[in-house]
């Protein structure tokens, strides 16, 4: 069996993650008290027909002193054979407190005496155990539903069972570093086409932005040690039975310089990591 635990925050995309899992085959149980998920696990092993790919959500709406006992609880899943993965939905307080006052929704810690700023900082620190044991988070406060709808398909839906899903990701200092990485890479020191009048407005997926940082020596002298950087060290994660890795290289705004180092890694790495993906966050 394979079980998927989602888990996150209020308005940060669990049920959206639920929707992409129930429309991959898997069955779906929202808001499953967290002291009945062993049980449910082994009734589900023990049938004639075992479920064979089952999503759960688990979040505060559980009982605060039950979530205490998560690493347990999942430790005790595991050694009933199934195999498990925590999934993580994360997003920062300000973009939380957005969504609940657009939507008007009310989110579950919120009380007449409780804030929305105070129930959202609440929650941090009650599903700290959850996020701790998180095989994989995804930070969505930069990200739409159709977005996180593709990222939850490429990185957890066709993950091939024992291999590595890497994301490479690029992004802009200026717009904040992403949250939950494993490495990230500067490469604001190399050539900016932005003081290029004519490539100001184009992207590093576009001809003249490549054929302008192709022609940087620099610029394949970085890519070359990122590169080795991580066919050295990778394999040294996969070997500790890591499933996910996420590396970040970040320039000014994203636009030029590391979606072309992004690119090209991708194309150099492909081969040795299939299921790869790339992500430019700030062009999306």
């Amino acid at each position: 069996m394979k079980l998927i635990v989602v888990s996150g925050y209020s308005g940060s995309g669990k049920s959206t993650a639920l929707n992409v899992l129930e429309d991959a085959g898997y069955y779906c149980i929202d808001n499953l008290p967290l002291m009945l998920l062993k049980d449910f696990v082994s009734q589900s092993l023990g049938r004639e027909h075992p479920v064979e790919s089952l999503a759960v959500g688990i979040d505060v709406r559980n009982l605060s002193s039950d979530l205490q006992h998560f690493p347990e609880v999942l430790n005790d899943v595991r050694k009933l054979g199934a195999e498990c993965e925590v999934l993580f939905l994360d997003a920062t307080e300000p973009v939380l407190q957005k969504r609940f006052s657009e939507t008007r929704r009310k989110h579950p810690l919120s009380k007449d005496n409780v804030s929305l700023a105070e129930a959202v900082k609440q929650e941090r620190l009650l599903l700290g155990a959850v996020r701790e044991c998180a095989d994989i988070c995804i930070e969505t406060s930069n990200t739409n539903v159709r977005e996180l709808r593709s990222i939850i398909a490429d990185r957890v839906v066709k993950r091939t069972k024992g291999a590595l899903s890497l994301l490479l990701m690029s992004f802009g200092f200026k717009h904040g570093a992403p949250a939950d990485v494993d490495f990230i890479f500067d490469v604001r020191c190399l050539p900016n086409p932005h003081w290029e009048s004519h490539l100001r407005h184009a992207t590093g997926l576009e001809k003249p932005v490549m054929d302008y940082l192709a022609a940087q020596p620099e610029v394949a002298q970085m890519e070359a040690d990122i590169a080795d950087f991580l066919l050295r060290w990778l394999p040294r994660f996969e070997a500790e039975n890591r499933s996910y890795m996420t590396v970040a290289i970040g320039c000014t705004g994203g636009q030029h310089r590391s979606v072309y180092c992004v690119e090209r890694l991708q194309q150099q790495l492909k081969q040795r990591y299939p299921q790869m993906i790339a992500r430019h966050r700030e062009l999306a």
